[in-house]
């Protein structure tokens, strides 16, 4: 497949914001940098940060096995998934596709961006319906955004039906790995060079414990990433995000562990909730929540709001009737929940 013809022609045509960073990168105690306008006393965040993250690309790239130019780093996924639209989909023309129940910031995106969104809903044990999607597609379907594992619902699609998608589609198909990491199905970065129209984003705010910095990753054919750095902003990912991130992927084996327990967690968490008798439904997960569906959905929300238990509320999304998303917190946390919710009459 050719991503030429995708994108927008003023996005092709479009010459990028070179930085003072861009233009000359090497770093030496020796050098006096005049050129991009900085305070000159050293505060230790006097100076922009690297346009490119290299560092922390570099790490990534070894833990991940994909070349750097392979790899974007966005302000969190959103500024990544804003890109994506922005790059291939033109503003009251095109559109973009959407399986609810799904992340809800695909449709805000899009919104933004003044593109239309086509939602095919999932079946009833949330896997993609592959006809359905590709019947709805037209000429100005330009993304097809899959959430794999899957929020709110916590499960992982079909590798065949995602192939399928993959071979069929005819634009950009977008998989969001947010959740990957607590999942036992592979990524599907391995199948990167495969499929040129594949870009996956994958964030560390998850499974790395990394929120507060709000640090997103996308790996696409260079093709792709070539586009999305020249519309990016020039210093979006600060210098302090940077040094935590870097930090962070040094200790990879604190990050796996953690994930472990999470996961752990996740099992004990299952089997508590089997006999809270307002659960009628506990589905599979392979992420770091679990989706249950309950007798009231909004009663047993408030309920547990009024015992200092913050959930999430999903009875108004597609299939998701009578529904709450639990976090799988720590041993304490998980306990304290399976507790309030023994109580609840």
């Amino acid at each position: 497949m050719s991503i030429q013809h995708l994108i927008r022609a003023n996005i092709k045509a479009l010459k990028p914001y070179s930085s003072a960073r861009d233009e000359f990168q090497e770093k030496s105690n020796a050098m006096v940098f005049l050129d991009a306008n900085e305070n000159p006393f050293e505060n230790g965040v006097n100076r922009y940060p690297d346009p490119q993250q290299l560092e922390v690309k570099n790490l990534l790239s070894q833990i991940k096995e994909c070349p750097i130019e392979n790899i974007v780093l966005g302000n969190g996924s959103d500024e990544i998934l804003d890109l994506i639209i922005r790059a291939f989909c033109e503003p009251n023309q095109d559109n973009i596709i959407t399986l609810p129940p799904t992340y809800g910031m695909y449709e805000v995106l899009a919104n933004i961006n003044a593109v239309a969104v086509k939602k095919v809903v999932l079946t009833e044990d949330f896997q993609p319906r592959v006809d359905a999607i590709l019947e709805a597609a037209t000429a100005h379907s330009k993304i097809l955004f899959l959430c794999s594992p899957n929020n709110p619902s916590g499960n992982s699609f079909s590798g065949d039906s995602v192939d399928e998608l993959l071979r069929k589609f005819k634009g950009v198909v977008v998989i969001d790995e947010a959740y990957i990491d607590f999942s036992e199905q592979q990524s599907w970065l391995n199948k990167l060079e495969q499929f040129p129209n594949l870009i996956i984003t994958q964030t560390l705010s998850k499974a790395y414990g990394l929120a507060a910095i709000r640090l997103g990753v996308c790996y696409a054919s260079a093709e792709i990433t070539r586009v999305l750095n020249s519309i990016k902003p020039p210093y979006n990912v600060n210098a302090l995000t940077q040094e935590k991130a870097k930090e962070r992927l040094l200790n990879i084996d604190i990050v796996s562990e953690e994930i472990e327990r999470i996961k752990n967690n996740r099992s004990t968490l299952i089997s508590a909730l089997k006999s809270i008798y307002c659960v009628e439904k506990i589905y599979p997960s392979d992420c770091n929540f679990v989706l249950i569906k309950v007798d009231n959905a909004t009663k047993r929300y408030s309920e547990l709001i009024n015992k200092g238990i913050v959930i999430r509320n999903r009875t108004n999304e597609s299939l998701c009737h009578n529904c709450l998303r639990l976090t799988v917190g720590t041993t304490k946390e998980n306990a304290l929940l399976i507790q309030s919710l023994e109580a609840l009459k």
